[in-house]
């Protein structure tokens, strides 16, 4: 009897706590003790997922996020980051279904000496469901939670994808949230071609980011050790031979470390216009459908594909870079002795209080006294006045300072801004998109979102007007001031910019249009009049407001950079438009295309007028106001056409240039009209943007990798053989039988 009872307590003892365990186990894995995530909570991890940019050759030009994370797949991880983990966090990976009961018996009984009992598949559960702070039973209730998740995401993953969603979700520090955005930030590489080094130093921060955090100069060391000690774990686990670990062991971090900023890197203007303008209208327009919401281009992992090219975006902010920091200390030199600087000599001191005024007024410092303050208007304008330490830009970098903030708009007001913009005529795909000289301290994009005047740059348009009813290259005009009566009853009576010069010959449209004769735009634009030049330039794409009045035929119209290329795109592209597009495709995390963008165009003259129209915009590269694209510092020999401009008082600089594969165009300007140059020489379109345009294509041109060719202008079949282009033989005509009478006031 009594060894019986002995033998029932014996049993119990032994499996009472089993018992004990399993049920207070089953009791949690019912959510007794709180809930538990559900099926499709572990199927359907709630990760923050930035949105990526891509080029048109695929390579990464920016993101935006809330955490900087880019989900990859298993099959895109590199090698040795995988056996780096397994070999340093969970050597019998393979072995377990999520709980390694092993593992957590010799941490036990090493009292941690052996290493820790967490698997990889626990690890995985805390970064899912974060802990928080619990008392001693709260932790080991959630503890037992970590246990029920690991198996759980055991059965619903295969180890491949524990492993993904392990090195997905780990936060590498410096907005590094999985181990794309680490392998980049930190070594400037992919996941997927970490050297065996860098991929060990990734995964020795598993263990404690902080405290390896290779970018503090207090932990270098430590994390160099910690480096060393996960290729040695290679060694044991037999990933590493010992001879390769001794050569390996010697080497530095070797970091390339570039924390990601959206003012770097490529194309921040056009990211910048992408994220504020354009995707904020699409996603409020596109539903979520795991949300129910619109998208979010923060958190919901979107994948847009762009046309720009890597290669051409970095030539084209070379070219700026270099030409702008010429011009700049050129303008600098002169705004040093304007008595007015940075403002014209002729500015006077009201027109100036204004135009500070509403600088200030626009400024964030002014927005957030604003809004966080009681102080009047008045008290805020005298805080401007009040010096304060500040970072300021120069053409040598960021300096520290000391200035008002009234002074240090004037300052910034003195750097003359630019816009660049290069697109396929062919496609619309725009190619490159520079939209200032400093995102950073000037983030106003001058390529579709600034509208300045275009000068003659608007000239071909009226041109085009006269080659598509009938005219020639070769047509004889009086170079006579022609008036022209505007809507209001008044006599409009333009000069030519070189006062009454070249009057009394007859002169060809090709020689008028390279030599930007406004007497002869004139008369264009009194045969053709300004209500149908407009519908025209609306064809071409123009969605600017013009008005219908004869001063728009010398370029008075306010137009963006985008809208200018796009539109002269029309005369490269065989006379159809086809509208300037940056995406090609926007998909969602999973890779389904969400939409595609297909441009809209329109034929707007025949391929035979296109083609006369490049004939005739040639005589501005050849010897007219673009001809120094000809010269030593450019030495571009293949067919150009192209149109400068420049508007009163050399306020904005233009250049509009076309070859069969490429068309683009520059503007160059102060932030206000009343910003420039004091003379023509220095101030004219030649001068100011010509060169951007000259140094961007000679970068192309001598970029193998691009192949962008040289060929001519496709003539077509069709065109009459019979039609001049060669107008040199009349040049410098006496004005012969012309009896219109010259009006010279």
């Amino acid at each position: 009897m009594f060894k019986n009872k002995y033998i029932k307590w014996m049993w119990l003892l032994f499996f009472g706590p089993i018992i004990l365990i399993y049920s207070f186990v089953f009791l949690i894995g019912l959510g007794t003790f709180g809930e538990l995530p559900d099926v499709n909570e572990l199927l359907n991890p709630k990760n923050n997922l930035a949105t990526v940019v891509y080029s048109g050759d695929l390579k990464i030009l920016g993101k935006y996020y809330s955490e900087n994370r880019v989900n990859v797949k298993f099959s895109d991880l590199d090698k040795d980051l995988v056996d780096a983990l397994i070999a340093t966090e969970d050597a019998r990976f393979e072995e377990h279904s999520g709980v390694d009961v092993k593992a957590i018996g010799r941490s036990i009984f090493g009292a941690g000496s052996k290493g820790g009992g967490s698997t990889i598949t626990q690890q995985l559960a805390k970064m899912m469901f974060p802990r928080e702070k619990l008392s001693k039973p709260g932790l080991v209730i959630r503890k037992m939670k970590e246990w029920i998740i690991a198996t759980r995401l055991e059965k619903l993953y295969t180890k491949d994808e524990i492993l993904a969603l392990y090195l997905n979700k780990f936060d590498f520090l410096n907005l590094a949230v999985g181990v794309k955005s680490a392998a980049q930030i930190y070594f400037n590489r992919s996941q997927d071609s970490l050297e065996i080094q860098q991929a060990a130093m990734l995964i020795g921060m598993a263990k404690n980011p902080a405290l390896f955090n290779p970018v503090s100069a207090k932990r270098k060391d430590t994390t160099l050790h910690r480096r060393n000690v996960v290729m040695m774990q290679m060694v044991k686990y037999g990933y590493l031979t010992k001879e390769k670990y001794d050569s390996l062991k010697k080497l530095p971090l070797g970091l390339s470390f570039k924390p990601e900023d959206h003012n770097d890197g490529l194309a921040p203007y056009f990211r910048e216009y992408l994220r504020e303008n354009f995707m904020k209208e699409w996603c409020a327009k596109h539903i979520n459908p795991e949300t129910n919401k619109p998208y979010n281009i923060y958190k919901d992992g979107l994948r847009i594909y762009t046309t720009i090219d890597s290669r051409m975006q970095k030539h084209a902010e070379e070219a700026v870079y270099e030409h702008m920091q010429e011009l700049q200390k050129k303008f600098s030199k002169e705004v040093a002795t304007k008595k007015n600087a940075p403002f014209a000599w002729n500015v006077s001191k009201d027109e100036i209080k204004k135009i500070m005024e509403s600088s200030i007024k626009r400024s964030e410092r002014y927005r957030l006294s604003k809004a966080n303050s009681k102080l009047s208007h008045d008290e805020i304008l005298a805080t401007f006045h009040q010096p304060v330490a500040m970072r300021v830009y120069s053409l040598r970098g960021d300096i520290d300072t000391v200035l008002t903030p009234y002074d240090s708009i004037k300052y910034y007001k003195s750097f003359l801004q630019t816009g660049f913009m290069a697109m396929e005529p062919q496609t619309g795909y725009v190619k490159a998109w520079v939209g200032g000289i400093n995102h950073k301290h000037f983030k106003y994009d001058h390529v579709k979102v600034s509208k300045r005047q275009v000068g003659s740059t608007f000239k071909p348009f009226i041109y085009a007007m006269a080659i598509d009813n009938g005219s020639s290259p070769c047509e004889l005009i009086p170079n006579v001031r022609t008036c022209i009566e505007t809507p209001d009853g008044k006599q409009w009576c333009p000069d030519n910019s070189d006062g009454l010069k070249g009057t009394g010959q007859m002169i060809t449209l090709k020689r008028a249009l390279a030599l930007s004769v406004n007497f002869v735009t004139a008369a264009l634009m009194k045969r053709y009049g300004p209500s149908s030049v407009v519908h025209l330039v609306k064809r071409m794409g123009i969605e600017s407001e013009i008005p219908e009045v004869p001063a728009i035929c010398l370029g008075t119209p306010d137009i963006s950079v985008f809208e200018m290329v796009g539109a002269n795109s029309t005369f490269a592209n065989k006379g159809q438009f086809i509208q300037p597009t940056f995406i090609t495709r926007i998909e969602d995390k999973n890779g389904k295309v969400l939409e595609e963008f297909i441009p809209n165009t329109d034929e707007v003259f025949s391929e035979e007028k296109a083609y006369v129209m490049l004939e005739l915009m040639q005589g501005v590269c050849q010897y007219g106001t673009g001809a120094s694209l000809r010269g030593s510092k450019y030495k571009l020999s293949n067919q150009i056409a192209g149109k400068t401009g420049t508007t009163q008082h050399n306020a904005d600089g233009w250049f509009i240039g076309l070859t069969p594969d490429l068309a683009a165009g520059a503007w160059v300007g102060g932030e206000d009209r009343s910003i420039h140059f004091n003379s023509i020489a220095d101030g004219q379109g030649a001068t100011m943007a010509l060169p951007i345009w000259g140094k961007f294509f000679r970068k192309v041109y001598d970029d193998p990798k691009l192949k962008v060719s040289k060929s001519p202008f496709n003539r077509p079949k069709n065109i009459d053989p019979n039609l001049e282009m060669d107008c040199s033989k009349y040049d410098n005509l006496p004005l012969e039988g012309y009896t219109e009478t010259i009006e010279i006031d």
